[in-house]
């Protein structure tokens, strides 16, 4: 994945309302981070695009994404770096939700024999 959409994953991931505190602190840390080098660099209309593409960013990624480039943002090590911190929040807190649901297999016996299967919050009941 180019560094540009990295930026951009790490961006919705951190965004999502189901994140845990620490994704959102890293979320926040690397949004202020960005917003400041758009600054330092005398764009400050970056802010108004970074909003849109938190709520519609299906509809603004290639906006995201050019402006990104544009202003070289991609290349920041220091970016890249939270970029990298906030992925690792997110597949830390990935892992500890799926060791923590429960896979199940059962089958019930009553007047008509159904079988129910699971993985988290996902079930299918077949009669």
């Amino acid at each position: 994945m180019e560094p540009v959409s990295l930026i951009t994953a790490a961006l919705v991931a951190g965004a999502a309302k189901t994140a845990g505190e620490a994704v959102q602190d890293a979320y926040k840390g690397l949004k202020e981070l960005i917003k400041r080098k758009y600054e330092e660099k005398g764009k400050s209309d970056f802010v108004s695009t970074l909003d849109k593409y938190e709520q519609k960013p299906e509809k603004t990624k290639g906006l995201l994404e050019d402006e990104l480039t544009e202003a070289e943002i991609d290349q920041d090590k220091e970016i890249m770096k939270k970029v990298n911190e906030l992925q690792e929040l997110l597949k830390a807190t990935k892992s500890a939700d799926s060791t923590s649901q429960k896979v199940f297999n059962s089958t019930f016996t009553a007047e008509k024999q159904a079988i129910q299967q699971g993985d988290g919050g996902n079930q299918t009941v077949n009669m």
